[in-house]
């Protein structure tokens, strides 16, 4: 999920900040957002005192900017569901593939989900042309041989131009909701298996992540084939882990996934030790129990139980009425979570 809103805390002088910073006990004081300017400023002077080369000292200042601007031009809509669209910037306009995009655009944004993609041509234009300009986000990369931004975003105020491909990714992933890849080359390899990573490790709360064949094509099945064979065959990951991520072969299996996500599961969020999941409706005494059963391996100690929002979590206040979920997670077992959302849903919809 994006970032929430800062906590509140009080004011601390400049004095006192810096002081704590010296004394070892910053991070008490550290999600005070004048606290978090300061820290970042005494950094910059570190890189001073450590005679950082020019080199260095670029990359680290066009990042910053980079990453500015962006936090600037995403916080309006911070609220909003977005999914983000991968898929090769060479697929023509007259492919299945660029038409299966263009209605799953149509679609998302019919549901009110806006539709990030890297703002160029192919699978990216597609997505922005079925979502419409007024529901499309463009992070768009600076390459020597290409890309402008295409028609549907370019001049728009949602079109972001990155000269990094670090700064563009993590947008990608850490402003969405949700993951669709289409048929793609390295960039969407890339993409797609970074997701994954970072959803397995628990560096990205758990969100839905489609893969989008044309009937009959395989693409997708074909990767699937891979990782079962040579991960899953090697015990390289978990069986669990097949469960990050789904396949399927038409628009609105595509749809249904993302949007049943979020049928009765709402969002994530860890205090302290304990993880808590938001609900868009309560559960029964029964299903909790079942869950207890069906999950106990996930539960670091004690029980999964209902709850009302944690006092800790007032920065979220848009969030206070939701039921919760809270248990100690173990942090490891993500696959497993990732089912437990799902049982969720489906106890949900009875």
């Amino acid at each position: 999920m994006p970032d929430p809103v800062p906590r509140s805390r009080p004011d601390l002088s400049e004095t006192e900040v810096l002081t704590a910073m010296q004394s070892g006990t910053f991070d008490a004081i550290s999600t005070t957002p004048d606290a978090l300017v300061l820290e970042i400023k005494e950094t910059a002077d570190k890189l001073v005192r450590d005679q950082t080369t020019r080199g260095d000292l670029k990359i680290i200042s066009r990042a910053l900017k980079e990453l500015r601007y962006a936090f600037k031009v995403f916080k309006p809509y911070r609220h909003r569901r977005k999914i983000t669209v991968f898929g090769s910037a060479r697929t023509p306009p007259d492919h299945p593939a660029y038409r299966m995009t263009v209605e799953f655009g149509k679609r998302m944004a019919q549901e009110g989900w806006m539709v990030v993609t890297g703002g160029g041509p192919g699978i990216m234009e597609a997505g922005h042309e079925g979502a419409g300009r007024e529901m499309s986000f463009g992070l768009n990369i600076v390459l020597p041989f290409e890309q402008e931004a295409n028609p549907v975003i370019l001049k728009d105020s949602k079109l972001i131009n990155f000269k990094y491909f670090f700064t563009r990714k993590l947008l990608f992933v850490k402003e969405v909701h949700a993951i669709a890849l289409f048929p793609g080359g390295f960039g969407t390899m890339d993409e797609g298996f970074e997701t994954l990573t970072l959803v397995q490790t628990g560096k990205r709360d758990l969100m839905p992540m489609v893969l989008i064949d044309e009937p009959g094509d395989g693409y997708w099945q074909g990767w699937k084939s891979f990782i079962e064979r040579q991960l899953l065959g090697r015990k390289l990951i978990s069986p669990a882990d097949m469960s990050l991520f789904r396949i399927v072969d038409n628009v609105e299996d595509a749809v249904v996934e993302v949007l049943r996500f979020y049928s009765t599961y709402h969002s994530m969020r860890y205090v302290r030790k304990k993880l808590v999941l938001r609900l868009n409706r309560e559960l029964s005494d029964a299903v909790v129990e079942q869950l207890n059963v069906d999950f106990a391996g996930i539960v670091e100690s004690g029980k999964i139980v209902k709850s009302a929002a944690l006092p800790l979590e007032s920065d979220d206040k848009h969030l206070h009425d939701l039921p919760r979920l809270v248990f100690n997670f173990n942090r490891k077992d993500i696959g497993r979570l990732r089912q437990m959302v799902d049982a969720i849903n489906t106890a949900g919809a009875t």
